[in-house]
């Protein structure tokens, strides 16, 4: 009998779909025919009948294991005196038919969310009723009503999680400073960006004396969420399911009540707030001495935006200075102990790579006026690292009071990616290479060798991918790119879920008891995900014995459950927002057209090259029959296009000129056209390239966090220069050739390149 195997549909564009098996093997192709009983999520039971003339294993569906029930998304169309839904997500690869009565009120050409009534079958299309009318595809933020329903995003607080939070004072009470060390008087203040609403840490650092050296006393304060969301309340269990709040251009849907992440628990200035506090010694080398934790209240004494702070440390005596001159002592001395601790991260050999981050502007309407890239200055360095710093002691304190929590634990590159970097690294010339078991510091060290060549960009970007995505999980394995033994996240309460556990478990040490988790209902589906594609990324390879799994009690258990939710919605949250600026970037394009502009290839695929531009930082693709009339290779260790005739090559860093030829509002897809030297491209302003979709983090993006990416305590903003296609879920690899030149039909999709991999 043939092996019957479990996994999970991925349905692709173009009718067919794909198998992301359970195990770890490779994906089994769907052909059209079997892809019309199933639907793109369905976890299925297939058998493997025959190789198709590619060389995959293809596959007949045995039988529907799991249909999850969740809504789909699509425009409302009158076609034949037929009424269908087109659903927004292309992956659904069918229409999905609706009764009179199904209607719910909904006009042609709305937006609207629809509940399966009927299945398909191989003959029958799936039967629907709209639940909800979303409204016109041009209303202002429609893009993130679509993005929160697509990725299943909890954006309505329970009516229990409401009327909680109403019976919650608006102030401090006195009985809530009992027990609390009174920091009132002492000048902590919050750094935070223009449009920061909500301020969940405040610093304030002094000279001290550690033995017969000089030092620096550097207190960091984090509001205590945990005062006021109880343990297993309903702003608890509300808080757990969304485990993260989502950040989009011009909106955020919290993890709290605007009460709590606005008001109560947010450090606003000049009003006493409840925190907790980690208290530090750092040596003139930057490493900590010594630490404590401790309840406090506190009394923020200034509002600082990071630009205010950057002007200050640049001009002592500028007008900035003069007008915060009561302040601008403890901003020194913040900014030398911000000094001592990164010298301690270069000593340590952390991972830190500069990229252009950048930000989405968006006019009353909520349509792009511009992208803009996003200066990080000292301020914004100086609070990372002292939010480091209390990430660091938060892990070190669970740690020694041999208490479980929730590491932040980001593992080195698995053995695949490294043997493809030094294979990367060997073919570019680069002199050092890395061994079997690498250290962070030799990831730096080769950046800062390569630096000053003009390919540094491209060998920055290999390295980057390289490294794994960083998860929550009760077993320390250590922070890879930051090169830490261990790391928590402690400094974000108001915004992540994992931190206001690490604020309990910190309460319970310092009490002298034992932290337990409360019984919380578990959305298992995207759990259920991230625990197989964990799985699927430890597989060993052949020849390999798999390492053994340790063995957790009950309660490690319901902590590693934890970490996966954690994990899974911190996933849905960027997938959610990526689609979101993909959405904005493609409505933004359209308006440019047929225009032509400069721009560096930042991805290269064996179906073409992907290209951010200069000046809009929007990212698009070149299909390969756009790059030439002659055959092109593609090169996987050099991560490079060769054409065969001309030898000119297209990498990562490459600059080339191109024209918008055709954006894909539904696609989430902007395609350009090559446009060669000499060559004027207003005559072709309307030629369209092929479709292609490709998800981000294809190679290998990754989920560290180095220059402190998501470690810090804080957003980092939204319009952070990603893939503007996450939308698109190719599945077809490329081949290790390029493809010669016939162009594609108007419509097909060039070959795509495996599945997603966050970070």
């Amino acid at each position: 009998m043939l092996d019957e195997i479990e996994g999970t549909v991925q349905g692709h564009r173009d009718g067919h779909g794909f198998v992301v098996r359970d195990d770890g093997g490779p994906d089994i192709y769907l052909p059209p025919n079997e892809m019309r009983a199933v639907l793109h999520n369905d976890r299925v039971k297939v058998r493997v009948v025959r190789t198709d003339r590619r060389g995959r294993p293809e596959g007949r569906v045995l039988e529907i294991v799991e249909r999850p029930a969740q809504p789909i998304i699509g425009r409302l169309l009158h076609e034949g005196g037929v009424w269908l839904v087109a659903p927004e997500d292309k992956r659904y690869g069918q229409d999905i038919l609706i009764p009179k009565g199904g209607l719910a009120g909904a006009q042609v050409g709305q937006v609207v969310v629809v509940e399966l009534t009927e299945p398909p079958a191989l003959f029958g299309q799936p039967v629907g009723r709209i639940r909800e009318v979303l409204g016109e595809i041009d209303d202002p933020g429609m893009e993130i009503e679509i993005a929160v329903r697509k990725y299943g995003v909890p954006h309505v607080f329970s009516d229990a999680c409401i009327a909680e939070a109403r019976s919650l004072p608006e102030t401090v009470q006195p009985q809530d400073k009992v027990g609390r060390v009174d920091l009132t008087d002492v000048p902590l203040v919050t750094i935070d960006g223009e449009d920061a609403r909500d301020f969940d840490d405040a610093v304030y650092c002094e000279p001290a004396r550690i033995g017969r050296a000089k030092g620096w006393r550097l207190l960091v304060a984090i509001a205590d969420v945990s005062h006021y969301v109880r343990n297993g309340s309903a702003i608890d269990i509300d808080a757990y399911e969304r485990a993260t709040s989502v950040y989009f251009p011009r909106r955020v849907i919290p993890m709290l009540p605007e009460k709590l992440s606005n008001g109560l628990c947010s450090l606003n200035p000049e009003v006493e707030r409840l925190c907790m506090v980690c208290d530090m010694l750092i040596t003139a080398k930057g490493e900590i001495h010594a630490y404590q934790f401790y309840p406090a209240v506190m009394f923020s004494h200034a509002r600082f935006t990071y630009n205010e702070v950057a002007a200050i440390l640049a001009n002592t005596r500028g007008s900035e200075a003069q007008r915060r001159k009561e302040r601008v002592p403890d901003l020194l001395n913040l900014h030398d102990v911000y000094r001592a601790l990164l010298s301690q991260r270069i000593q340590r050999g952390a991972v830190d790579f500069e990229t252009t981050e950048t930000q989405i502007v968006c006019d009353e309407a909520g349509r792009i006026e511009r992208i803009v890239p996003r200066t990080r200055t000292e301020a914004h360095r100086l609070i990372e690292e002292a939010m480091l710093a209390a990430n660091v002691c938060s892990a070190d304190f669970i740690d020694q009071g041999k208490h479980p929590g929730l590491y932040r634990v980001h593992e080195g590159p698995t053995p695949e990616k490294l043997e493809l970097l030094r294979n990367y690294l060997k073919a570019l010339g680069v002199g050092l290479t890395l061994g079997e078991r690498p250290e962070p510091g030799d990831f730096q060290r080769i950046a800062e060798a390569t630096k000053d060549r003009p390919d540094a960009q491209q060998i920055h970007t290999m390295l980057l991918r390289s490294m794994q995505q960083a998860i929550y999980s009760p077993v320390n394995k250590g922070h890879f790119g930051l090169a830490y033994p261990a790391y928590t996240h402690f400094t974000s309460p108001i915004r992540r879920y994992p931190d206001l556990l690490v604020h309990r478990v910190i309460k319970a040490l310092l009490a002298g008891e034992r932290y337990q988790l409360p019984t919380l209902p578990i959305p298992g589906e995207a759990q259920a995900k991230l625990a197989r594609r964990l799985e699927k990324g430890q597989a060993p390879r052949p020849g390999q014995v798999a390492a053994p799994r340790p063995k957790l009690s009950g309660e490690m258990l319901a902590w590693e459950a934890a970490g996966l939710h954690c994990s899974a919605a911190e996933r849905r949250a960027d997938e959610a927002s990526r689609d979101v600026e993909a959405w904005l970037k493609c409505a933004y394009m359209r308006e440019h057209l047929g225009e032509e502009y400069a721009g560096v290839v930042t991805a290269v695929t064996g179906f073409g090259i992907f290209v951010t531009l200069d000046q809009m930082y929007v990212e698009g693709l070149v299909h390969i029959t756009e790059l030439g009339q002659e055959y092109f290779r593609f090169d996987e260790v050099r991560q490079e296009l060769r054409g065969e005739r001309t030898g000119v090559r297209y990498a990562i860093g490459s600059r080339v000129r191109v024209q918008v030829s055709r954006v894909d509002l539904d696609g989430r897809r902007i395609d350009f056209r090559l446009v060669q030297e000499g060559e004027s491209g207003s005559g072709r302003a309307g030629r369209s390239s092929a479709s292609v979709g490709r998800e981000r983090a294809e190679s290998g993006a990754s989920g560290a966090e180095p220059a402190a990416a998501d470690t810090e305590g804080r957003p980092r903003g939204t319009g952070r220069g990603r893939r503007g296609d996450s939308g698109a879920a190719g599945r077809e690899k490329p081949k290790s050739k390029g493809a010669a030149a016939p162009a594609p039909q108007p419509g097909a999709a060039p070959k795509q390149r495996g599945r997603k991999s966050r970070r």
